[in-house]
């Protein structure tokens, strides 16, 4: 079991208690140290998950990067409030995360897309992602148009991708603990502080 003594005094902000958290899974986790559930909510009130690819993040929030016409996108242009979910299994943690998403500036958004492998670069372009798909040549093709489009040129970003940042107002850590005595620290935004206390396993 992960060693919690040095938390027997919690940081005042949740952010120095995630970057300990999340410096710790990125050391032990064996896949995606980085990977979190993103849950939206649809116009017919019915929630939606899916796990996603935690791209920067600091005391402004938690940014990831999609198509801004995919189905989670839709929903959250419409329903602002989202929340994130955390889990790394080899340290038998979770972080929980609730707030309101707003879209990064394109600048942020240029700077990423240039980091990305060309290929995920054609793709953004390519893919008209979560709509339906007749069969996977049809996407193959695509790609290769794209390709061709851009062959010996720097791939651009598409005007139809960004990235999202969860701006967080509560966030919960909890630790695994025997017999199911678990610990569990609550954070909520107070303005333009933070307030801190226990739940109940």
């Amino acid at each position: 079991m992960p060693d919690t003594a040095q938390h027997n005094h919690i940081p005042l902000s949740p952010f120095v208690l995630f970057g300990e958290w999340f410096a710790l899974a990125s050391e032990t986790e064996l896949n995606d140290p980085n990977a979190m559930t993103v849950a939206t909510v649809g116009a017919d009130h019915q929630p939606s998950q899916r796990v996603v690819l935690l791209k920067a993040w600091n005391e402004q929030g938690f940014v990831f990067y999609t198509n801004l016409e995919s189905h989670k996108a839709t929903e959250i242009k419409a329903n602002p409030k989202v929340a994130l979910n955390f889990h790394w299994k080899s340290q038998r943690r979770q972080v929980r995360i609730s707030g309101k998403a707003e879209q990064v500036h394109d600048t942020e958004a240029d700077a990423y897309f240039a980091t990305r492998a060309r290929d995920s670069q054609i793709g953004a372009w390519a893919s008209d992602q979560s709509r339906p798909l007749e069969n996977r040549a049809t996407f193959e093709a695509r790609l290769a148009a794209v390709a061709e489009r851009f062959e010996g040129d720097t791939v651009p970003r598409p005007p139809h991708w960004s990235g999202l940042r969860v701006v967080p107002v509560r966030m919960e850590f909890w630790q695994d603990r025997d017999y199911r005595l678990h610990e569990r620290w609550l954070y909520q935004r107070d303005g333009d502080a933070w307030t801190m206390g226990l739940l109940f396993p």
